[in-house]
């Protein structure tokens, strides 16, 4: 498939719109559309159904939206790959559930001072993937959060951070200072989709798993079931500032163990930069930790 007929595709979907798209893309509607027409025609069945306001994906488009998204980072690392080849190495950082993002960008400048021409990019991961896309190689290191399955990785602690639960801002529980976990105890809690990591799923639910509520893939959408189903659920302490909103409350709890924030790699990486890079970051939480206790 042609690469700018799924970018094309790619905007019409999250734009759910030919004219905002087309202006997203810096392009007229009509090539836009005929683009859309040609990758359906390539792939033979419709991707999107015309509504009054705008245009909303067909089944066939929903997966496509997914495969979409797959390929076109996939050909963006290639091609940060062969660029990296000439022109100095490019590391890419996953990050699951905003693991290690208080580090800031003191400890990666500091490591490409000391080695001209290194790129470090960052490459954010839904929270179904605890391993941040390690398992697939799209990164080399990745800063997530224990528990999940560990196997084939090797993990160096970085430290921990306590949870908060997320809950609509006129609910009882947002008045409070604390709250214990049990108190969450027959809410609709958001909860993760079939198939992600089960100990990743047991922790972030802290409930039996057949507990109602709306199955998310993102904080955004976490946040969205706060306010607009009056769902309830725990976040890690960062999401009270990084995801700050009207709406929802975040109110830390006892009774239930901290995130501990991990750097991974795969266990056969013997890779002297990849090493340098967690030891940077471990530096810098550590930082962090020590500022934040004084």
């Amino acid at each position: 498939m042609d690469l700018r007929a799924l970018r094309c595709f790619l905007a019409v979907a999250e734009e759910g719109h030919f004219g905002r798209a087309a202006a997203r893309l810096h392009l007229a509607q009509p090539p836009l559309s005929r683009r859309i027409r040609d990758l359906e025609a390539d792939l033979g069945c419709r991707l999107f159904d015309r509504i009054p306001t705008g245009a909303r994906l067909t089944p066939a488009g929903e997966v496509l939206l997914v495969e979409a998204r797959d390929l076109l980072e996939r050909a963006e690392r290639a091609r940060e790959r062969v660029r990296g080849a000439g022109a100095g190495r490019v590391l890419v950082v996953g990050v699951a559930a905003g693991a290690g993002l208080d580090v800031g960008p003191a400890p990666l400048a500091a490591l490409r001072r000391s080695r001209p021409g290194l790129r470090v990019r960052l490459r954010e991961a839904p929270v179904t993937d605890p391993s941040a896309g390690l398992r697939e190689r799209r990164v080399d290191v990745a800063l997530t959060r224990l528990p999940f399955d560990a196997a084939g990785l090797t993990i160096r602690p970085l430290g921990v951070e306590q949870v908060v639960a997320a809950v609509p801002a006129g609910d009882p529980l947002a008045a409070r200072e604390r709250l214990h976990v049990g108190e969450l105890a027959g809410r609709p809690r958001f909860r993760l989709p079939p198939g992600t990591d089960a100990r990743w799923r047991a922790y972030w639910l802290a409930a039996e798993d057949d507990s109602p509520g709306p199955v998310v893939a993102s904080v955004e959408e976490c946040l969205h079931s706060v306010v607009w189903e009056g769902a309830v659920g725990l976040l890690p302490a960062g999401a009270s500032v990084r995801h700050a909103r009207s709406g929802v409350a975040f109110v830390p709890v006892d009774g239930h163990p901290p995130s501990r924030i991990v750097a991974a790699r795969p266990a056969d990486c013997t890779d002297p930069l990849v090493d340098a890079l967690v030891e940077a970051l471990a530096e810098a939480l550590a930082a962090v930790s020590r500022d934040a206790r004084a």
